[in-house]
């Protein structure tokens, strides 16, 4: 079995580059405004050179990036997209960052926010005050659809 698939292996490292089929399409025009399901905005501004930059903007009044612009900044090949950002929240700071794909029309992705403190009360009836978290405590993820606005 080993032996098989060293063979497999070895005669995939030999193919030459010309043997590949070349499924990648003309670049995809990432620039404009694209709204998620809850109504926050990523508007990219620039797609030159597989670089993306733009800003977000939650609508969600929870997220410590309410009421800001946060710039963004990433990279994008054919339908594949990621970014970034990062700000001051009412406790600390934090990072975004997007990663998804083009389909149907949509940018579909995988979020992460990585948040240094949390408001925390020592007990029920207790002041609550500012802590930063342990790495495996600060860091929230989801998904989210993005459409054209």
């Amino acid at each position: 079995m080993a032996r098989t698939l060293g063979t497999r292996v070895s005669a995939f490292a030999l193919r030459q580059p010309t043997d590949i089929v070349k499924t990648e399409r003309s670049s995809m025009n990432w620039k404009g405004v694209w709204k998620n399901q809850y109504g926050s905005i990523v508007e990219i501004t620039d797609d030159a050179d597989n670089r993306i930059s733009g800003s977000f903007r939650t609508a969600l009044a929870d997220s410590g990036f309410h009421g800001q612009e946060i710039p963004v900044l990433g990279v994008h090949r054919g339908d594949c997209i990621s970014f970034a950002g990062g700000g001051k929240t009412a406790v600390g700071d934090a990072v975004v960052s997007y990663t998804g794909l083009l389909r149907d029309g949509k940018m579909e992705t995988l979020w992460f926010v990585v948040a240094d403190a949390a408001i925390k009360a020592g007990g029920e009836g207790q002041p609550a005050k500012i802590e930063k978290l342990n790495w495996w405590r600060s860091m929230s993820t989801s998904a989210d659809t993005f459409q054209r606005s």
